[in-house]
């Protein structure tokens, strides 16, 4: 979402980066564009007013103008002030007489139904005995959604036909708490746009059942827009927190930005993604950090964590130790292609890298990129089990055959064993010699 910014803004400060004196003209030059690259991401107006006069009052200050690296100084004092305009991390309330009711409020479009969905996986996860409320009987197919994702977690949905949504929500929290349930998530309905009789509904729901959380689930690809509808539900129903969606998206993404300054009402979660696991808790330094283009490596570290978590510990080892003998063969290159790809998207996760690599994530078509991964895939699947154990035995024959199995062409089977050949040949390398040796060969 924020490929653009972090381009504008990574492009002003290499312009003075290496600069070893800033005057104040040039810090002035500086916050210029970076004023206009904010404005152009959709960040609200007064947003960007009041944050360059943070940043400007502090880079003005001795602590840049005298400092060795004064262009880097400044950056830090934007990435510090960027992090305040995002706003404190804001865990979920959970606290008091169970079931903790977590209702969720927003336009329709805005991805409710399959955030509270996620929502549900995720604090099942932390130990809680979760039941969902399908409490949107508007929506066409919008009770069935829930229901269909409800199944797929194993979890409970509740729902009554034919009775008020009000009422409706207060039954599901009685048998909750009969139950034993210890949360229970509330998916309200929205409309296309605000009016009085979604407010109404909702304000009716939170005076039955008094929720411990009132989350807002805006969709961050609506630009300004989005900052009026958290003014509207924020006017209507007691708004305790933002879950913004579409994270992922390929809009300019100040909604993210503006709206904890607007409206007061921390963000506590950013949508990432369709899957039920794209749901990430809301931290205002590591966005700051990838909207600079500064990386994110203590995301990329989680993801890799989550990832091994799923793994058979003997075989990760296994697999491990293969790889750095540079003896792996093409099913054991196969099942790392699987694991790497449990992570996300490949693009994603090098955007994810400080520095360089993040800027060359950038310029890559993430489209391009997983139809190429799939495609080494079904060439490896094409193979018999001899072959993948034993690529040197396939001849031409061979790769006409493992070309049409795979709907690929014989140049790409080439370029696969291709690949395959040179990574061997870089870990036998690494194994002799270390990572010096093996970056002698790239000299």
């Amino acid at each position: 979402m924020f490929d653009l910014l972090t381009g504008r803004l990574e492009a002003i400060f290499d312009k003075v980066r290496h600069r070893g004196r800033l005057t104040p003209q040039d810090i002035d030059q500086v916050l210029r564009e970076v004023r206009l690259a904010l404005l152009e991401a959709d960040v609200h107006y007064k947003v960007v007013r009041d944050f360059l006069n943070r940043v400007r009052e502090r880079a003005l200050g001795q602590e840049v103008l005298k400092a060795l690296l004064p262009a880097e100084q400044v950056l830090t004092i934007v990435y510090e002030e960027l992090v305040k305009t995002l706003g404190e991390p804001a865990p979920l309330t959970l606290k008091g007489a169970r079931p903790h009711v977590i209702m969720l409020v927003g336009l329709q479009g805005s991805g409710k139904t399959t955030t509270a969905a996620k929502l549900a996986r995720r604090l099942r996860q932390e130990g809680h005995r979760v039941m969902l409320v399908a409490a949107d009987p508007y929506r066409p197919a919008a009770v069935e959604q829930l229901q269909t994702l409800g199944r797929q977690l194993n979890l409970p949905v509740f729902h009554e036909p034919q009775v008020p949504p009000p009422d409706m929500v207060a039954h599901a929290v009685e048998q909750a708490r009969a139950g034993g349930y210890s949360a229970v998530i509330v998916d309200t309905a929205g409309r296309s746009q605000l009016d009085q009789a979604m407010m109404d509904e909702a304000r009716a729901i939170a005076e039955r059942v008094h929720p411990t959380e009132v989350l807002l689930v805006a969709d961050a690809m609506m630009g300004q827009e989005a900052v009026s509808v958290a003014q509207g539900f924020k006017e209507a129903v007691p708004l305790t927190g933002l879950i913004l969606t579409k994270m992922d998206g390929d809009a300019r993404g100040g909604a993210a930005i503006s709206m904890r300054a607007v409206t007061g009402v921390p963000i506590k979660f950013i949508g990432t993604g369709e899957k039920l696991d794209a749901l990430e808790a809301f931290d205002p330094q590591r966005l700051a950090s990838r909207i600079l283009g500064m990386g994110d490596l203590q995301g990329l570290l989680e993801k890799a964590q989550a990832a091994i978590a799923a793994i058979d510990e003997k075989e990760a080892e296994k697999q491990a130790q293969k790889l750095l003998s540079g003896e792996f063969t093409l099913e054991d290159f196969l099942v790392q292609l699987r694991q790497l790809r449990r992570l996300g998207p490949l693009t994603a996760l090098l955007e994810m890298m400080p520095g360089e690599m993040g800027r060359l994530a950038r310029q890559l078509d993430p489209q391009q990129v997983e139809k190429e991964l799939k495609k080494v895939e079904a060439i490896i699947n094409s193979m018999t089990p001899e072959e993948r154990r034993r690529p040197e035995i396939i001849n031409a024959s061979r790769k006409r055959r493992i070309a049409r199995g795979s709907g690929t062409t014989v140049q790409d089977v080439n370029q696969l064993l291709r690949q395959y050949r040179q990574m061997k040949r870089m870990m036998k390398q690494l194994q002799r010699t270390g990572l010096s040796g093996l970056m002698r060969m790239f000299q």
